[in-house]
């Protein structure tokens, strides 16, 4: 059996979950916390980030730290994942869901602006694959209409916009952004995420919000000499043993992602060499950049991928679909507007994620291409 994914381990984590233990203090806010968080802001030029338990944790801290209130409106696309939304709903937010590119599942950038109102209060880009919303596009609306901006950047870590001005780093844009170090995910530690904090203005809440609405991060570092509750939060940061795992990881970050990026191309010139009107690829627009974090295939129909992920069971591959809408859902339906939103309608529908992991083959790529063509054109 050809898994969906596997979890990639550099062979340093019990290294260092070791080292964690025997340093003593394996809660939150230790040794190797510091370290991962050190090592973020220096590779990625992030201003500060804080470990969390999940990127839904980091996604409700920017809820809470954004002031989020009932009936206050947040935009962001609704092919994605649950968590988006839901860290705003909790607020009492009503979600203003925007559609995909017709090209990439990635939110439509060019419908942005008709969406906001005197009542939208954040604005929530998500880099769908780990590749790029076209940033200069949303944050010239966002700076237009005073608008803060959050990055959910489940799956972008060391992706990048490109403009004429060089590539900036996914995550540096909005006033806070949100990653995801799942077990499917670049860079894992099992569960758990990272919020970042490019608004200087907000560290200080942020870590009080972290640490469960005290000031408890001030007095670790010798800044007052006692500490108490003082704000809303929750218990947001993992255990040091975690961040231990995710050091490892992170030490590792250039030789996973040349070996995702090169099984990713190996992919692509596969496809391209058969050249099937039936199978359309991924897009990686010009201004972003692609880290290797998932290849999928749009198929031509819904029962054409349906019969597919069957047929690729059958000979022990497993390969999925993704997201459905968010709009469209049991939970949400009843709530959203009543716009249509064809295009992530059609990428519900249509879109088949392949499997993509550090340890996977050229020679299993080969072979699920291969069960893949073959399906497809007995079925022409």
């Amino acid at each position: 059996m050809i898994p969906f994914n596997k979890p990639h381990i550099t062979g340093r984590e019990l290294e260092f979950i070791s080292d964690a233990v025997a340093c003593g203090h394996i809660s939150g806010n230790g040794k190797y916390t510091k370290l991962c968080q050190q090592r973020v802001e220096k590779q990625w030029g992030f201003h500060k980030s804080l470990l969390t338990t999940s990127c839904t944790d980091a996604l409700e801290m920017a809820a809470i730290l954004l002031n989020i209130m009932p009936g206050d409106e947040v935009i962001m696309p609704s092919f994605t994942f649950v968590s988006t939304a839901l860290a705003f709903v909790r607020q009492g937010a009503k979600i203003v869901f925007a559609d995909s590119r017709s090209d990439h599942p990635g939110m439509d950038e060019k419908s942005l602006e008709k969406l906001i109102t005197k009542r939208t209060r954040a604005i929530v880009v998500v880099h769908y694959a780990g590749v790029a919303t076209n940033m200069k596009a949303v944050m010239e609306i966002a700076h237009r209409y005073q608008i803060p901006v959050v990055e959910d950047a489940a799956q972008a870590i060391d992706s990048y916009f490109v403009d004429a001005n060089g590539k900036q780093p996914l995550g540096s844009f909005g006033v806070l952004s949100a990653f995801s170090f799942h077990e499917t995910k670049n860079i894992q530690c099992g569960e758990g995420g990272m919020l970042v904090i490019n608004a200087p203005e907000l560290v200080k809440r942020a870590e009080i919000i972290w640490e469960k609405g005290t000031n408890r991060a001030e007095f670790f570092r010798g800044e007052v000499n006692k500490y108490g509750w003082v704000d809303t939060g929750s218990s947001f940061l993992p255990a040091d043993t975690i961040a231990a795992f995710l050091y490892a990881q992170l030490l590792d970050v250039k030789t996973i992602q040349e070996k995702r990026i090169e099984l990713w191309n190996n992919y692509l010139r596969l496809f391209q060499n058969w050249n099937c009107n039936r199978v359309r690829l991924p897009v990686i627009p010009d201004f972003a950049t692609n880290n290797g974090h998932m290849f999928y295939i749009v198929l031509e129909n819904f029962e054409l991928r349906q019969k597919l992920i069957q047929h690729l069971k059958a000979n022990d591959v497993l390969a999925v679909f993704h997201y459905l809408p968010l709009h469209d859902s049991p939970f949400y339906k009843d709530k959203h507007d009543g716009r249509e939103l064809p295009n992530a309608a059609f990428f519900a529908d249509h879109l088949l994620r392949l499997p993509l992991f550090f340890e996977l083959s050229f020679e299993q790529q080969q072979q699920i291409f291969s069960i893949i063509k073959d399906f497809i054109e007995c079925n022409s």
